[in-house]
């Protein structure tokens, strides 16, 4: 069946369901999103001239439910992308639609269908529409409940490759078993327990590809396995996760065509009580990418996700130089203390102070190289460490002056090895200072004034290769009034005052009534990463109008 036949026969399928029980025996709900982009060329920050003048980015989810039956479909439209977005985007149709019956014991998809087996690991599918990522599985899942307690997963399909499908075929099972759940005695204890594992392999159709030695052929496996172990832990205020995954043989275009195994080991240590919470966070990849198709570069077809143990910063400066995980290869420490300052103490004043501590570093792994394409590539020192990626610490302190003036004060010193993006390893050495003010005016109007600072001993030196536009020294503010329940406003400039280029105004208005937003913004977009939980896109400099428009039904 292929797959115009396939979308026919799903679309008939929801129509007979929704004809058979009526409309009225099932719930619709869905959201509409558009995102139109006018950009022209710009000099000084390096934004091209595009050709079109306007590109638009859209999507309409539409979801029925009756009973245990659902169904769904996604159109999209990309005419052309907004810049940032691969141009093999270009196009509209439905891009995602699927039947599911959610019974109490058993639950069953066809079409299109998002999995994660543990932390994702060895399989996370999952859509990021702003980073214009979809690495959804097309196929058919099982999940089953035999008991309360124990859950088993199982799935196979071929994951979405922009308008098509990747060649390889992913096939996966998993179980996980709630230890307090199935043990009757053990139903009150204070001690909690979770064990699960999961299984996925890959098969791939073996090609003919260039060698080093025109004498010889890479001999590459079809079949390609990763399995992973996972156990969660609890007790009072403590928790501890803990998951180790290991790949077979995986020659691909990431590591270069090796054949050394992979192997990945994530560890999570929390405590939590009233007013005082510390988590500690370890990690360690080693040659853990794992896509379904061998030769595809980029961020499309990953089978599993490797999260990043830096903290998801939200201020502009401190995402300046996001990092993105080193999935062939690297190790770090993550730890986070947050402690509130009780109301009429010294520190807690009259409304109480929160304050965080948060520092990360990642590092490469220490090898050894044994080749090229064809053998193990290399070995590695396991309790050393290779050179410094990313390090970085912060604190902020959030305290309310008065019942209507909230502060937020950051610090953060962060270092970045530009070679995590493809560059040349110079340190980069980042302080950063935020003040962010929300002022509640009265119950329709509300103020934020926000001020940050960086200074970096990066440089903008095109004439010496370093034409990296985040250089130098910057200074920022950004205004946002919200009027009354519908309006709001919002006023920003960034500027590369010392060592840098650019100066970055952005100017915005936006309406929003029940669940429909609408927001018209004009400036310019400096060129960069745009990270999220480690994963990245490049997006290029530009200097134009954009739209926006979400509802949602």
């Amino acid at each position: 069946m292929n797959k115009k036949t396939l979308t026919l026969t799903l679309v008939l399928t929801m129509g007979t369901a929704v004809s058979a029980q009526g409309i009225l025996g099932g719930h619709v709900t869905g959201n509409v999103q558009l995102d139109a982009q006018m950009s022209r060329a710009d000099s000084t920050i390096g934004a091209e001239e595009v050709p079109e003048r306007l590109l638009l980015n859209a999507r309409a989810d539409v979801l029925y439910q009756n009973g245990d039956f659902s169904a769904g479909l996604r159109f999209e439209m990309y005419q052309n992308p907004l810049l940032g977005f691969d141009p093999q985007y270009k196009g509209q149709g439905l891009a995602h639609y699927f039947v599911k019956y959610s019974g109490q014991r058993l639950t069953l998809t066809a079409g299109h269908f998002y999995e994660q087996f543990g932390s994702g690991m060895i399989l996370r599918t999952y859509e990021d529409r702003y980073l214009g990522l979809d690495n959804a599985l097309f196929g058919a899942s099982l999940q089953y409940r035999p008991v309360d307690g124990i859950t088993i997963k199982a799935l196979a399909g071929r994951q979405r490759l922009y308008w098509d499908y990747g060649a390889g075929l992913v096939r996966g099972i998993d179980a996980e078993v709630a230890i307090n759940s199935i043990i009757p005695a053990l139903a009150d204890s204070k001690l909690r327990a979770t064990l699960g594992a999961g299984f996925v392999s890959k098969y791939e159709d073996d090609e003919s590809l260039p060698a080093a030695d025109p004498a010889f052929r890479l001999n590459l496996p079809l079949n390609v396995g990763a399995g992973a172990f996972r156990l969660n832990l609890g007790y009072g205020g403590w928790n501890l996760q803990a998951e180790y995954a290991h790949k077979g043989q995986d020659p691909s275009e990431m590591n270069h065509y090796i054949y050394r195994q992979g192997s990945a080991l994530l560890l999570d240590l929390s405590y939590s009580q009233r007013g005082f919470s510390a988590n500690l966070q370890a990690k360690r990849i080693d040659n853990m990418g794992f896509k379904s198709v061998r030769t595809q570069s980029g961020e499309m077809l990953f089978i599993n996700y490797l999260p990043a143990i830096t903290k998801n910063h939200t201020y502009a400066f401190l995402t300046m130089y996001p990092y993105a995980t080193q999935v062939n290869g690297e190790q770090g420490l993550q730890g986070n203390v947050m402690y509130k300052f009780k109301k009429g103490t010294l520190l807690g004043g009259k409304y109480g102070t929160d304050l965080s501590l948060n520092s990360s570093v990642v590092t490469a792994l220490d090898t050894t190289s044994l080749g090229g394409a064809g053998t193990d590539g290399y070995s590695v020192e396991t309790f050393s460490r290779g050179g410094l990626l990313y390090g970085d610490v912060s604190v902020e302190v959030a305290k309310k002056l008065s019942k209507t003036v909230k502060l937020t004060a950051t610090y953060a010193y962060q270092v970045f090895n530009p070679v995590v993006e493809g560059h040349s390893p110079d340190l980069y050495h980042n302080n950063v200072l935020i003040a962010d003010l929300s002022w509640r005016i009265n119950k329709k109007h509300s103020l934020r004034f926000e001020a940050e600072w960086m200074g970096s001993d990066s440089k903008y030196d095109p004439e010496q290769g370093h034409d990296d536009r985040r250089a130098g020294d910057w200074i920022m503010g950004l205004v946002e009034w919200n009027i009354g329940t519908h309006w709001f406003l919002s006023a920003s400039d960034q500027y590369a005052y010392n060592d840098g280029t650019g100066n970055y105004y952005n100017l915005s208005v936006g309406y929003t009534r029940g669940a429909t937003r609408a927001q018209l913004g004009y400036g310019k977009q400096r060129e960069g990463l745009l990270c999220i939980g480690g994963v990245c896109r490049q997006v290029p400099a530009s200097n134009g109008l954009t739209f926006s428009l979400t509802t949602s039904f």
